[in-house]
């Protein structure tokens, strides 16, 4: 549980927290979390599809990076940790 004051005034408290961009809660699992921000990332990218005509890399490629892209980071990291533990692909990136 999260706590935020200003000076000596409790504001509220919350059991979620923002880190790195994801939000943490700490009653799901690494699992769930991660089904969490996949499932937003999907949603993302189907708003994406459904609202821009242009599918040229020039107008798709920056939508993506600003808006998809860091919803998948920490997943990236977790895939980048286990190449790096595999012997002959920690080269790869």
């Amino acid at each position: 549980m999260h706590q935020y004051r200003l000076e000596v005034d409790l504001l509220g408290s919350s059991s979620v927290e923002r880190d790195l961009g994801v939000l943490v809660v700490d009653r799901l699992t690494m699992n769930q979390q991660c089904t969490l921000d996949a499932k937003k990332a999907n949603g993302i990218l189907g708003c994406i599809r459904k609202s821009v005509a242009s599918r040229l890399k020039e107008v798709f490629l920056p939508l993506y990076l600003a808006l998809v892209r860091p919803h998948l980071r920490l997943l990236e990291r977790v895939q980048w940790r286990a190449m790096r533990m595999m012997r002959g692909l920690e080269h790869l990136s």
